[in-house]
């Protein structure tokens, strides 16, 4: 005789009536896996010592009326992963010692009310079916039941007392039962020691629930609408809550109060704003703490000397440092900002963080979707233990506490800029910033001479290097004051709009810097090829059109980020960084590749230009220091902004042999140094600047004469002298506007340009190309 039999994976589509004859003794059989598309009814009738016996993974699509009728010993009957969508009333009568049922997988639309005939059913499965209703009373006939599970599916309707009266049941699961709204009413289900409602609408809960269900020691109500929270005193033997994605505004003093055995809390992805004081004093043994993704501006830390997981990130609000003193057990922690993380030891290094958080954050997503029916084991006592050990286990591996994010170059604990050389660096860039950037603006400006296009554009571009310079004062300033405790204020400055202002300036500076250079070289290329025609008015007005959409699309460059999540506070140095988040990493390559293409075209323009000069056209050229000042922008501009493209691509392409403090120095001191070497270029070698300071120098003595012979009388002599040189200042204005750019034939002079001879006057001197 036989005790068991495997026929599974052989494709089997019909079993004779009588093929099981003489098997009395067969306890399990295996008919899975096979092609069969209904039950062998007849077949079964001679197996009455049957224990266990498997149908899964067939095609069956029907139980008929007394299908299993003779098997009064069968204890497991495994009918999952069938397309079975209708069952008989009476199909189960006769299976008194059923103790397992799983009917998971399966296309059943109803609730199978023929389980009610299965008085000794301890462990129930339907799961991942289309049933859309629980009835009223489900379970009456099933009193012995220990565990159900019927998550995935479309339920809407789950009677009020579908639950009730079930004194051995241990664990009720209920998955993705997207329209219930009420909690169930559970009397009589006393020994309930696991709930699982996630994925519904519940926005309450009775007051009555923990009175109900006083042995409960897993609660799972994540993924629901909750918003108010009752007393669980009563459910004193609570070991482990599940909070998360709720609508929760607070947490109360007495919510949690007197919860002895609790060890695990997760309150993540609610909308808590306030947590009372006391709300965790009574919890001697919770170790485990999640309330991350709130809206926490303080947090409580009475009553938290036992713990050692806490989690706290993306409570923006919550900016203040948690002394390390107050958790002395703490070995694994999640901050909001990596300056919290410095009271625990952790300056300046980089931890590698325990994938516990990860594990428990995917659990319950994961339940969602498996499709095994075996891998649901919910777990029992003993469970629960090794679950806790494994925290143990993992405590005793380390010593110190384990803090996320890290603090590091960009996210410092005592000093922003972290080096003296690169603080000596950025005061001495701000310094010659705005002292030279200030003389290049006033001479040009407040110059009697003309200011022709290519002046009004270094001068604008001396204007946004001010700006760049503002930006990196700004962050030197904030070096300065906190000097030594940067991590006190690092969470409040890169979160509060002034790092968003700064970080603003210094891309809108940066990039109208570049794209008025860019005009600023296609002016010079196009003035070189038109000399005689260039500086009309018309000319100069398309400039100046040109001008306004530079400093528009730099000005839509700069909010883009403030648009896109606030890139700008993602470190104190208020720049988005060429790593971390995909869109601040896209972002900042888009950046380089625009800006590459402005050099592109500055480098073609001036390659056509020179090719041009070598041709023979050299005396079409009246402004040479202009055209070669221009080309040493260019060539120190793009030398600069090297560093910043490779430090981009570098990032795009995951090449991390690059340190943090390297990219830091460069950020710090590279980016805004063109904002000082600009206006020192044209100051040491540019000389329209002597004629420009010089013309100035002029019309000051000139206004301070003028002021002077207002007061006193002079005689006719020194009135005729002073009458001359304020003609000077006027032809030397005049001369100047003609000379620029435009050939000095007779038929384009006009006749104030020959005035300067009767003053015994030079007009200004402009040196041609040679």
């Amino acid at each position: 005789s036989f005790s068991s039999r495997r026929l599974d994976a052989n494709h089997i589509n019909y079993v004779p009536p009588n093929c099981f004859n003489g098997l009395v003794s067969l306890r399990h059989l295996w008919l899975d896996d096979n092609s069969l598309t209904e039950i062998p009814v007849q077949a079964f009738r001679s197996l009455p010592a049957l224990q266990a016996m498997t149908l899964a993974l067939n095609k069956i699509h029907y139980i008929p009326d007394y299908a299993f009728g003779n098997l009064s010993s069968l204890v497991v009957l495994h009918l999952h992963n069938n397309r079975i969508y209708s069952l008989g009333k009476k199909c189960f009568d006769g299976l008194h010692s059923l103790e397992t049922l799983d009917l998971n997988y399966n296309s059943l639309d109803e609730f199978p009310t023929a389980i009610r005939t299965l008085t000794n059913l301890k462990e129930l499965g339907f799961h991942s079916n289309n049933i859309k209703s629980i009835p009223e009373r489900a379970f009456v006939g099933n009193p012995s039941l220990i565990t159900i599970r019927f998550y995935d599916n479309p339920i809407q309707l789950v009677g009020k007392s579908a639950f009730q009266h079930l004194p051995e049941l241990r664990t009720l699961t209920l998955n993705g039962a997207s329209q219930i709204t009420e909690f169930p009413d559970l009397t009589g289900t006393t020994s309930l020691e696991s709930l699982t409602l996630t994925g519904a609408q519940i926005t309450s809960l009775p007051k009555s629930a923990c009175d109900q269900l006083p042995n409960l020691q897993v609660l799972d109500l994540s993924y629901n609408l909750l918003e108010d929270l009752p007393c669980f005193t009563a459910c004193k033997k609570l070991q482990k809550i599940d909070l998360h994605h709720n609508e929760i505004g607070e947490i109360k003093a007495d919510t949690f109060r007197q919860l002895a055995a609790l060890r695990s809390l997760d309150l993540a992805w609610n909308k808590i704003k306030i947590i009372h004081p006391n709300a965790f004093s009574s919890l001697p043994s919770l170790i485990k703490l999640d309330v991350s993704s709130n809206l926490l501006s303080s947090f409580p830390v009475t009553g938290l000397h036992g713990l050692t997981h806490l989690k706290l990130t993306g409570n923006h609000a919550l900016q203040s440092l948690i002394s390390s003193e107050n958790f002395p057990e703490l070995k694994v922690m999640e901050m909001p900002y990596a300056y919290q993380c410095c009271a625990f030891g952790a300056c300046e290094s980089h931890y590698k963080i325990s994938s516990q958080w990860n594990k428990d954050e995917n659990s319950s997503i994961d339940d969602f979707h498996r499709k095994d029916a075996g891998l649901l084991q919910i777990q029992d006592e003993r469970d629960f233990e090794d679950f806790f050990l494994d925290f143990e286990e993992d405590l005793k591996a380390h010593h110190s506490v384990q803090c996320s994010p890290s603090p590091g170059p960009f996210k410092p604990c005592d000093h922003l800029f972290g080096s003296w050389l690169i603080r000596i660096g950025v005061w001495t860039i701000v310094g010659l910033t705005f002292t030279c950037n200030a003389l290049v603006s006033a001479t040009v400006f407040r110059s009697p001479l003309y200011m022709s296009s290519i002046k009004l554009l270094i001068s604008l571009i001396a204007i946004v290097n001010v700006l760049m310079g503002l930006a990196s004062g700004v962050l030197a300033g904030v070096d300065a004051s906190t000097f030594g405790s940067f991590a006190q204020y690092g969470a409040q400055w890169e979160s509060g709009i002034g790092c968003q202002i700064t970080g603003l300036l210094s891309i809108f500076a940066s990039e109208a810097s570049i794209f008025l250079l860019t005009l600023a070289a296609l002016e010079r290329a196009f003035s070189v090829k038109h000399a005689t025609k260039f500086e009309t008015k018309s000319s100069i007005a398309s400039v100046k059109i040109a001008i306004f959409f530079c400093f528009m699309l730099a000005l839509i460059i700069a909010v883009i980020p403030l648009l896109t999540g606030s890139e700008y506070g993602v470190s104190p140095l208020c720049l988005p960084l060429p790593f971390g988040e995909p869109t601040a990493m896209g972002y900042m390559v888009a950046l380089v590749l625009l800006n590459s293409l402005c050099f592109l075209v500055m480098t073609i323009a001036y390659t056509k230009l020179y090719c041009t000069l070598e041709k023979g056209e050299l005396d079409n050229i009246w402004d040479c220091s202009m055209v070669k000042h221009i080309a040493l922008l260019l060539f120190t501009n793009c030398i600069l902004y090297c560093p910043v493209a490779f430090l981009s691509f570098s990032s795009l392409l995951n090449l991390t042999f690059i340190s943090p403090e390297v990219i830091k120095s460069i950020l710090l001191v590279i980016v805004p140094l063109p904002a000082c070497l600009n206006p020192l270029l044209y100051i040491l070698f540019n000389p329209h600047f002597k004629e420009d300071l010089g013309s100035l120098r002029k019309q000051t003595l000139l206004w301070r004469r003028s002021k002077h012979a207002s007061l006193i009388s002079v005689n006719s002599e020194d009135i005729e002298k002073q009458s001359c040189d304020s003609t000077q200042a006027l032809v030397t204005f005049t001369s100047a506007s003609i000379s620029y750019d435009m050939p000095t034939s007779n038929s384009l002079m006009p006749s104030s340009y020959q005035m300067t001879e009767s003053c015994d006057l030079s007009s200004v001197a402009f040196v041609p190309c040679r």
